[in-house]
């Protein structure tokens, strides 16, 4: 590995540690970390320990596994195989599927206007704004829709299936979606009408100066429509003006990825996301 390639892999990994750590206790097993959340919430994972003399071993991983069944935590990893090739092996080795997702970062030169991607308007929560709670709420409700129906093929789940499953947060969650945008660690992003109200949602985390941006998702009945790529080239607008330097995602599948690239995203390595066969397979 180059110099530079390992400049920017050290970047990521310090972005990854990083990222949990506001939400969430560290217990060290071996060379993996398990990062549990505080509060309620969506649960975090383990990745490889940062500095470790040795790459994670299958008694690692089963320690961590048994520690994850005991929290009631899905047993998850998640880790850069750039950065720790050795890992990969392991993890198949312990019975795990392992997602191997194209890692993508941003040429800010090639990111285009997001007014010429999609047809609806793509708008960025603010917390102050009155109907913020209902934003979040159906950022929520696409993503949910959007990951539970895979892949950008059109489809019929569309404002029903969102509908069914909104519900009313709970304070604390929009007190931490708030204070995560108010100190510049979060953006979240909507696409739609107040005809068929939101169809394309995604979001963004930043540490310093490096940002990941995750969870855009469409509904399938208004995909191939450019809402996913109109999504992703707002919230990286608003990140490099916010200052971030390296902005990247991790891509489902290589058809997502296509998505990225027309938003000038390249691909520079691999996300592994290995969980249990029966949830991956």
């Amino acid at each position: 590995m180059d110099s530079a390639h390992k400049e920017l892999f050290d970047r990521l990994e310090r972005f990854y540690d990083a990222v949990p750590r506001d939400a969430a206790r560290v217990e060290e097993h071996g060379a993996l970390v398990l990062f549990v959340r505080n509060e309620a919430g969506f649960p975090f994972y383990a990745r490889p320990r940062p500095g470790a003399a040795e790459p994670p071993s299958l008694a690692d991983v089963n320690a961590v596994r048994e520690r994850q069944r005991e929290l009631a935590l899905p047993e998850a990893f998640e880790w850069v195989h750039e950065t720790t090739p050795e890992f990969l092996p392991v993890a198949r080795s312990a019975g795990l599927s392992v997602l191997e997702a194209p890692l993508m970062v941003l040429d800010p030169r090639e990111l285009p206007d997001p007014g010429t991607l999609g047809d609806v308007p793509v708008r960025v929560l603010e917390p102050d704004a009155p109907d913020f709670a209902a934003a979040v709420a159906a950022r929520r409700a696409v993503a949910a829709v959007a990951f539970a129906y895979g892949g950008t093929a059109r489809g019929e789940a569309g404002a029903a299936q969102r509908d069914a499953i909104v519900t009313e947060l709970e304070s604390a969650v929009l007190a931490e979606e708030r204070a995560g945008i108010n100190d510049g660690r979060r953006i979240s992003a909507l696409a739609g009408t107040a005809a068929e109200g939101a169809l394309a949602s995604g979001m963004a985390m930043r540490v310093d100066d490096v940002a990941e941006i995750a969870g855009v998702g469409v509904l399938p009945a208004a995909r191939r429509r450019g809402l996913g790529a109109a999504v992703t080239a707002t919230l990286a607008r608003e990140l490099l003006a916010a200052g971030a330097e390296t902005v990247f995602l991790s891509a489902g599948s290589e058809e997502i990825a296509r998505v990225y690239l027309r938003v000038g995203f390249r691909r520079v390595g691999t996300a592994c996301i290995a969980e249990p066969a029966a949830l991956l397979g």
